[in-house]
């Protein structure tokens, strides 16, 4: 997705701040930061005049090139660095010929690029982290809130057991703090400075050519590898799965939030407000919209991904066209993520809860919800198998009459030998039957700290 190419449709899948991130100027001016400290660390190096290293960096500027035909000669020329070194040679030679001389020294196309894809990462890695917090930390706020708040537990879309819903939201909270652990990891192990020249050996700066990388990788605070990594492409592969795995969790989330709104449960809502969620023929409609986008995001990740994954295998010292594919696949993957990630911060921080109709619903199987509580107290006088039995009969009893489970089994001796009216009373009651549910969210929150 390209913020250019698809202006009316970027801001539905992404976050303002990342498409600044990704827009054509940002990346160019990565690049040219490149080209401006690599003039910098071979200077410092002895490798190119100090003179030279002012003409070069006042030429670094994003704003001075033509975009458009630098993309023009790019697609015949097959990369973007060779017309914006070619640019910016000529830019430094207005003032400085001499100075001229010394752009882009010793460097390859590749190290430009993969160098610039690195810096516009860590930024992007440092956004999500950034929105992510605020996601964690409203889906926290909203565990705390309604850790009493008792609602239907859904396996296979079916009501299960009652669970308190602050567990959700618990487990909504601790799964984006795993994916802003794995962003950290990233930011701190998966980033690195790429410098070989031609063909990853440094040959063109002689002996010089660790001592430059160093200097370059200062001065761009990027790690310096053990050695160029033109075709070693796990880096680039490790960012599209976390990016990808975050995309997940978010559209989980999301998956979840769209189901609560609907009309038939009506348990759980989006924020709302003028112009949001509505229909150009239903005036009544309130739909998912930010649980929609990050459901998106969650349905391309893996695709974006896939494509990733399959330019890994690169042949030999230089790609052709794995390593291109990648130029449109990470950008987009950082797009989607962050459109997701907004998503989760709209939801965690407005989301209201209707806490009312999640007590209505978890009656209205009238009493079905409790089947396994009964199950497991009748277990303990008549062993678990005949118990099920009772049990099950009674269900099926119940729903055959439009009665409630408590009345049937309260008809059966073979039940109320074993349970007296109190006692089968209390296990109908939802607050009762949830086992280690408030130690579970005290982990999961205490899970939040250690991300």
């Amino acid at each position: 997705m390209s913020t250019a190419s698809l202006p009316l449709l970027a801001p539905l899948f992404s976050s303002a701040a990342m498409r600044a991130v990704y827009d054509d100027g940002a990346m160019l001016q990565a690049m040219l930061d490149t080209e401006a400290a690599l003039a910098r660390a071979e200077a410092r190096a002895g490798v190119i005049p100090a003179a030279a290293v002012a003409p070069i960096e006042a030429a670094c500027w994003a704003d001075a090139y033509d975009r458009v035909e630098l993309a023009e000669v790019a697609s015949r020329a097959g990369n973007l660095a060779i017309p914006l070194v070619k640019a910016l040679t000529a830019q430094v030679a207005r003032t400085d010929p001499h100075a001229a001389r010394y752009v882009h020294w010793g460097a390859t196309s590749q190290d430009v690029i993969d160098t610039a894809t690195m810096l516009t990462l860590r930024a992007a890695i440092d956004l999500l982290i950034g929105d992510l917090t605020r996601a964690i930390d409203g889906f926290a706020a909203l565990a705390r809130a309604h850790r009493d708040t008792p609602a239907v537990a859904r396996t296979l879309l079916q009501h299960a057991l009652p669970m308190p819903f602050g567990l959700k939201l618990a487990h909504y909270a601790a799964a984006l703090a795993r994916d802003r652990a794995r962003l950290k990891r990233l930011g701190a192990e998966g980033l690195a400075l790429q410098f070989g020249g031609a063909a990853g050996t440094l040959a063109a700066l002689g002996d010089k050519g660790l001592v430059v990388a160093g200097h370059l990788a200062r001065e761009l605070a990027l790690p310096l590898p053990p050695a160029p990594w033109h075709t070693q492409r796990d880096r680039i592969a490790e960012a599209a799965s976390v990016f990808a795995i975050l995309c997940g969790s978010c559209g989980k989330i999301a998956r979840d939030v769209s189901l609560l709104m609907q009309t038939d449960v009506a348990e759980a809502f989006e924020p709302a407000g003028e112009g949001r969620g509505g229909s150009t023929t239903m005036p009544h409609k309130r739909n998912p919209v930010a649980s929609a986008g990050a459901l998106a995001a969650a349905a391309m990740a893996p695709g974006l991904a896939a494509t990733i994954f399959a330019a890994q295998v690169q042949e030999h010292e230089r790609s052709p066209g794995a390593w291109h594919a990648e130029w449109p696949m990470l950008p987009t993957m950082a797009l989607v993520t962050s459109g997701a990630v907004a998503a989760m911060v709209e939801l965690a921080e407005g989301m209201t809860i209707d806490a009312a109709r999640m007590r209505a619903n978890l009656d209205a199987t009238h009493g079905l919800v409790m089947a396994e509580a009964v199950t497991m107290a009748l277990a303990e006088k008549i062993g678990k198998a005949r118990a099920h039995q009772l049990v099950e009969a009674a269900s099926r009893a119940a729903l055959a009459s439009g009665r409630g489970l408590r009345e049937v089994l309260g008809e059966n001796s073979d039940v109320t030998g074993h349970l007296a009216p109190e006692a089968l009373g209390r296990l109908f009651d939802p607050a009762g039957y949830q086992g280690v549910a408030q130690a579970l969210i005290d982990r999961l929150l205490a899970s939040l700290d250690q991300s």
